[in-house]
């Protein structure tokens, strides 16, 4: 159990930190439902599609598939990544309807060139900034991070990115390599 002042990104990795106590216990609170509901909402709404558009949406770091329920309601269908496999379980025991992938979005995106209508990120980039090898350069995993969500992109499109960071140094990084790609 994380204390309410320690972060979960600076507790351990997500795919271990996010074990199936963990998973089942994020996603059956009912304040980080609402949170994480309100938030997708709103994320869809900057993404600004075609309201008479089916789109197809990325969720990265989709955890148990809380956010891709707004996709779903909104009438856009969905893929989920994400690099926590207990996670991803429990999205398929909720019966999520968005494709379900496991992986690591530091590493890469393995998404063909413009599959994606848009793409929106609930809480999940920030883990990019932690590296828990000495092989793991955070600036080269947020470097990676933004070149295959460009590539995976159609032209035009958006993506949005809820974040919490822990400094302005991050959203400066987070700024110059989204511009660079």
């Amino acid at each position: 159990m994380v204390s309410r002042n320690k972060r979960p990104e600076h507790t351990a990795p997500p795919e271990i930190y996010y074990n199936e106590k963990e998973a089942e216990k994020y996603t059956l609170n009912s304040h980080i439902i609402e949170i994480q509901t309100k938030l997708s909402e709103r994320a869809l709404e900057l993404l600004a599609l075609s309201e008479d558009n089916h789109a197809l949406i990325l969720d990265i770091g989709c955890g148990s598939g809380l956010s891709g329920e707004v996709l779903t309601e909104s009438g856009h269908s969905w893929v989920g990544i994400d690099i926590s496999q207990a996670m991803l379980n429990v999205a398929k025991e909720r019966e999520c309807e968005g494709d379900l992938i496991l992986g690591d979005i530091g590493q890469f995106l393995p998404f063909r060139s413009g599959t994606f209508d848009g793409a929106i990120s609930i809480s999940a980039v920030q883990w990019l900034f932690n590296s828990e090898t000495s092989s793991q350069n955070p600036v080269k995993r947020i470097r990676t991070f933004f070149a295959s969500l460009y590539a995976c992109l159609s032209r035009g499109s958006r993506a949005v990115l809820q974040i919490y960071p822990e400094s302005s140094t991050q959203l400066d990084l987070l700024q110059t390599e989204a511009i660079k790609a």
